[in-house]
């Protein structure tokens, strides 16, 4: 019996490292992607992951990674939601020809059915309060699972990009960044995992999930700088119009905590932008070379 378990045990790691890798194709592409369709993990469901490599890739010694939520939306048009992706291979690789930026590889995290269970910060739901938590019902609430993911995303992929590609592993060359959702869970890993992250990207991030109660999570658990970087940003259209009023709480709580905007802390605001990636395409450069400028 003891050595079945022991079986069960080794078999968790094994499943992890025994993914196995497709070349991805796509028209106007550049670079390449190798994906591990539904990724294992014991902490959350399967999904996909993206690997975006530059196509001089063999020819680099070390790389530096970004982690980006929303996967599909990423490098395929067809895959994303509005037939519009975020355009982060060309970008990255534009970057790098014009010697703006380090060497970086992206790592592309699909989402499940669960994207608001996997991107609502979990410990920030204490500080809601009791009105807005009537709002939601307790089923939903009881299964937000954002610590897992990124249990997942520092326990398993991590380790496995790290093992299988040529990374610099160090937090001064590792990122997360996302949109909407994306931008709170980015912010909440930096909180959670310092030691991990060098830095945040959270584009237009959507504060108004919890009523705001995450701001208040922040100013409880968000780390000093410590040689971290912050990117925040929104529009002044459609969804994105609610947000202002929130990022300028949230700029409070950055200068309380002692980060310098323009310096390790960056909040920007685009007028006539709206919440989707036709306008994050157009903006994604200003955080890639903020966390990675040479």
């Amino acid at each position: 019996m003891k050595f079945a378990i022991f079986l069960l045990f080794l078999s968790i790691p094994f499943a992890i490292y025994s993914q196995t890798p497709k070349n991805i194709n796509a028209d106007g592409l550049t670079g390449k992607i190798i994906r591990y369709e539904k990724f294992q993990s014991k902490f959350v469901d399967p999904r996909n992951v993206d690997v975006w490599i530059p196509s001089d890739y063999a020819k680099k010694k070390k790389y530096s990674v970004i982690y980006m939520h929303d996967g599909q939306n990423l490098f395929i048009p067809k895959l994303s939601y509005t037939k519009i992706d975020w355009g982060v291979d060309e970008t990255v690789t534009r970057l790098v020809k014009e010697n703006k930026i380090k060497d970086t590889i992206v790592v592309g995290i699909w989402n499940t059915p669960k994207r608001v269970l996997e991107y609502m910060p979990q410990k920030a739901i204490k500080y809601a309060t009791k009105e807005t938590l009537a709002k939601v019902p307790k089923q939903m609430v009881d299964s937000v699972v954002s610590d897992n993911y990124l249990k997942f995303i520092v326990k398993e992929l991590k380790p496995f990009i790290d093992k299988n590609y040529k990374t610099k592993t160090d937090k001064k060359n590792t990122f997360i960044m996302g949109s909407s959702m994306g931008g709170l869970i980015s912010c909440y890993a930096l909180s959670e995992y310092p030691k991990i992250f060098g830095g945040a990207g959270c584009v237009s991030t959507h504060y108004p999930a919890g009523e705001g109660a995450f701001i208040e999570y922040f100013r409880n658990n968000l780390q000093k700088p410590n040689n971290h970087k912050v990117y925040f940003d929104f529009g002044t259209e459609k969804l994105d119009a609610q947000y202002e009023p929130y990022q300028n709480k949230m700029d409070v709580v950055m200068k309380e905590k002692g980060w310098t905007k323009g310096k390790n802390w960056i909040t920007k605001k685009f007028e006539g932008a709206d919440h989707s990636e036709r306008a994050w395409k157009e903006r994604i450069h200003i955080p890639i070379e903020f966390f990675l400028g040479k």
